[in-house]
């Protein structure tokens, strides 16, 4: 049978004859149902297509992006690091192709995911690297639409993967959101991955933050400051977000400025 895929968002659902009567996801005031209604499809009528990209921004750090755009259009990130590679987030397509660029790089033996929107096909992703475990934040236990045995439910504020990998959970568009944080990038200054979490601008030296990014509904003061506390242990110099967008230095200091800038324009 099977496995549809929601043409907006782009997450997988089990098998079944039928596609789902919705997607939870889109349906959702953080997300949108597509003006022509709710749409479904499948790896197989995908592949022939799309195309993924690797490309790798800095040393032992890969980002994995489909061309032309498919479902939100986030990118994914490979992590080299001594005890093995993180995929950080996930992205719908995967090929052939991928996993054997992904294996040259030395396979995958954890994918960590920051929020619902993106768990998109985390599960054919493990099954394609010896069942990596899958790492979702507990909060988002009732948003694991394809549950699987690799799918790791974890609880609490930081998650170490192994030395020098965190997952940190902060909030925001999501009460489990996460960011993970890479104490090697940057040639050892630290790098922040953040999804839209923490949203770069187009003024790369800054940030934003959203509860819906689609429909424009800001996130609250309460929950910036949350999102600040969290990563304030962490040392970060460079950031990057779900769609290319790189702060290069100084990343730190522009998102507690971000968030100052931002609870002033919020607040009356």
């Amino acid at each position: 049978m099977p496995l549809f895929i929601c043409a907006t968002c782009g997450t997988q659902y089990p098998e079944s004859e039928q596609p789902p009567a919705a997607c939870p996801i889109c349906v959702d005031d953080r997300q949108y149902i597509h003006p022509d209604g709710q749409r479904w499809t499948t790896l197989d009528d995908l592949r022939p297509n799309f195309k993924n990209v690797i490309e790798s921004p800095e040393p032992s750090l890969h980002r994995i992006k489909t061309e032309p755009k498919l479902g939100i259009g986030q990118q994914a990130f490979l992590i080299q690091t001594p005890h093995g590679n993180v995929l950080w987030d996930c992205i719908t397509l995967i090929d052939e192709a991928t996993v054997a660029a992904i294996n040259e790089l030395g396979g995958v033996q954890a994918i960590a995911v920051s929020h619902p929107h993106y768990h998109s096909t985390t599960v054919e992703w493990s099954h394609a690297f010896d069942h990596a475990p899958i790492y979702f934040h507990a909060d988002h236990r009732d948003w694991v639409l394809r549950p699987d045995p690799a799918v790791v439910l974890w609880e609490g504020e930081q998650l170490p993967l192994w030395d020098g990998v965190t997952v940190i959970r902060c909030g925001g568009h999501f009460p489990g959101a996460t960011v993970l944080h890479w104490r090697d990038g940057a040639d050892g200054r630290g790098v922040l991955f953040t999804a839209d979490t923490i949203d770069i601008v187009a003024d790369s030296r800054y940030m934003s933050f959203m509860y819906s990014y689609p429909n424009m509904i800001p996130l609250s003061a309460s929950k910036v400051r949350q999102i600040v506390r969290a990563v304030e242990p962490f040392a970060f110099d460079r950031m990057y977000e779900a769609f290319g967008q790189i702060t290069r230095h100084d990343a730190k200091a522009g998102l507690l400025f971000s968030a100052e800038r931002y609870i002033r324009a919020i607040t009356d």
